[in-house]
């Protein structure tokens, strides 16, 4: 009931800006630049009160925020206040004279303060789509690129948001990056440019897929996420995307322990990886595969990228082997390994990492005494729009709309105001058509 409440509340204060749809709000978890913390540090301009109104929080002042005993803790210099489950801080206008600041980071609209597995703060950031928008376009492509090329980010990423409003949506690559109100002059010269403007096929919006490169090859839905295949995303040469070939280089053996002297009381903090950008997203991959504690990457002992390839010649399987050390929080420390044999690519790429292990569009693989070494092309899944490729297209003189009819042909651009206008009289002609078969 206090989330419907809530939203109600959203929808009279955000109805009231003349820039905005009131049924399009969206809910953002914060995690990208805000991390797992266990406090924050919130300031706020302009009026902001709790969700029942009464408390009223200073312009300027800094408030903590933790978690204790299952509850929301708010403190300052001179006052306290506890939350049951959550704090939501809502202005009490929307526009640009209020801002809440999260850690430094400054965000239009509502924030809700949550606690996230038993310890740690997470807000999330109730805010209109088109304003969501212009924290999304200059962090997702340049925002000193050409406008054309700003455009037509900003319809994939306004499609990709519209077909993904159903799901818990967080500011992380995972969905889009959001920057919160951080805005670029050209990137919201974009958005409003192309106010309400989504991708369709068939009067629907599709999933805008898109990914900073292809690697010169585009790539079909199905063999990325096992969806039904969709014409508009094509297997074809793209002629504008930039290629963006890369190697990575793994070592074998990630520690040397024989180097380290066990009976020294910081013996395991001088442990270091000799790969740390790898072996980093290595230990937190881990850890979300359930490996709990403090994790040391002993070795990469197998890694195979097997010959077959689709249709696009992207690799489908590989192996890898991962052996480390984990120390639990009594002190204990265990020997574990993970094994992956013959399995999906995607399962091995986010152990090793998307930043270094950019794409599925592999030219070689080698093997060496020491360390492996791969060579592809591209940068991301290469599904739908290519951001480089679409602004070479915008250099070269071609309009946002050529640019989204290239990237996913068939497609149409359409207002989604339109959509639902076209909704509506189907919905009338079916009832008239009803009401005169039973005549």
């Amino acid at each position: 009931m206090k989330r419907i409440i809530l939203l109600l509340l959203f929808v009279f204060i955000y109805s009231n800006h003349e820039n905005v749809y009131a049924s399009e709000l969206l809910k953002i978890k914060l995690k990208n630049y805000i991390g797992d913390k266990e406090e924050l540090t919130i300031q706020v301009k302009g009026r902001y009160t709790t969700m029942n109104g009464i408390e009223e929080f200073r312009e300027g002042a800094k408030f903590i925020v933790t978690a204790k005993k299952g509850s929301i803790l708010l403190t300052n210099q001179n006052e306290k206040l506890t939350f049951k489950d959550s704090l939501v801080l809502i202005p009490d206008q929307y526009d640009q004279d209020h801002i809440i600041t999260v850690n430094d980071k400054k965000y239009l609209g509502a924030m809700e303060f949550m606690i996230e597995d038993g310890k740690y703060i997470r807000p999330i950031n109730q805010i209109p789509i088109e304003d969501y928008l212009k924290g999304v376009v200059p962090f997702e492509v340049y925002p000193s690129w050409k406008l054309e090329t700003l455009k037509a980010q900003a319809l994939a990423a306004r499609t990709y948001t519209m077909t993904h409003m159903d799901k818990e949506m967080d500011d992380t690559i995972q969905f889009q990056v959001y920057g919160g109100y951080e805005w670029f002059e050209r990137a919201s010269k974009a958005v409003e440019e192309t106010k309400g403007e989504i991708i369709t096929f068939e009067n629907k919006p599709i999933n805008a897929y898109y990914s900073a490169s292809n690697g010169g090859v585009t790539e079909n839905n199905k063999n990325v996420w096992g969806e039904t295949a969709k014409a508009y995303f094509p297997i074809k040469k793209d002629p504008y995307d930039p290629i963006q070939p890369w190697t990575l280089t793994l070592q074998k053996e990630q520690l040397f322990l024989k180097n380290i002297g066990a009976s020294k009381m910081t013996w395991w903090d001088m442990l270091e990886e000799k790969d740390p950008s790898i072996a980093e997203p290595m230990k937190n991959r881990l850890k979300k595969q359930g490996f709990a504690g403090d994790l040391k990457i002993l070795s990469i002992s197998n890694l195979d990228i097997l010959p077959n390839l689709n249709e696009s010649n992207r690799a489908k399987k590989g192996s890898i082997k991962i052996e480390f050390l984990r120390r639990l929080i009594e002190g204990t420390i265990l020997y574990e390994v993970v094994e992956l044999k013959d399995t999906e690519i995607d399962r091995i790429r986010p152990l090793i990492g998307g930043s270094s292990f950019k794409s599925y569009l592999i030219d070689t693989f080698e093997e060496h005494d020491r360390y492996y070494v791969i060579k592809g092309r591209g940068f991301g899944h290469g599904v739908g729009m290519s951001q480089w490729g679409a602004s070479i297209m915008a250099d070269k003189g071609y309009s946002y709309r050529e640019i989204i009819d290239h990237y996913y042909p068939g497609t149409t651009i359409k207002k989604i105001d339109d959509i639902q206008k076209d909704e509506e009289k189907k919905g009338e002609t079916s009832k008239s058509s009803e009401g005169n078969s039973g005549s």
